[in-house]
């Protein structure tokens, strides 16, 4: 079973939704998402904040913070899932921020440079990825690890829950 379809029927059977904030990965996840027949269900919209204008504008970080922590950063990671989590009134918000090249690394961000931003209003996480390949790979690998470190990330928090209150799953 592909990961996308998981993820939808775990957040499906629990009533979570889901709302993405992408850069480099352009459109990318959210098209994965909804491949699946009936995401609806709990994919409430993604935006594609290229810029870092979009990003201000659409998610709320201020300009002088993308410029002073750079786009490509887990600080902004972190903005753009909170925002885009805000905006869109869901459960978790999800972020992609990075460089796919094959132009317009730096030393502090390299080509292939990826941030993971993932909230659930609680609690942010940020996994920093560096990839290696063509532009198009580098978005493929982008996408595929940014919806596994979603599930992950969902799970281990859950799993993290239920152990503290000392119940089983």
């Amino acid at each position: 079973m592909k990961l996308e379809k998981i993820i939808g029927d775990r957040l499906k059977e629990r009533g979570w939704t889901l709302s993405i904030a992408e850069s480099c990965t352009g459109g990318l996840i959210s098209d994965r998402l909804t491949d699946v027949p009936g995401s609806s269900d709990y994919f409430e919209g993604g935006m594609v904040t290229y810029s870092n204008e979009s990003k201000a504008k659409h998610l709320g970080i201020p300009l002088d913070y993308i410029k002073n922590y750079g786009a490509v950063s887990p600080q902004v990671a972190r903005k753009m899932a909170q925002g885009v989590r805000k905006a869109f009134n869901t459960t978790f918000g999800l972020s992609t921020t990075g460089v796919a090249g094959p132009t317009g690394g730096t030393k502090r961000a390299p080509i292939g440079r990826v941030f993971i931003g993932f909230t659930n209003g609680r609690r942010t996480w940020v996994r920093r990825e560096d990839f290696k390949g063509s532009r198009r790979e580098i978005k493929r690998k982008a996408v595929e690890r940014s919806l596994k470190f979603f599930y992950e990330t969902l799970i281990r928090s859950r799993r993290s829950r239920i152990e503290k209150a000392g119940l089983s799953m």
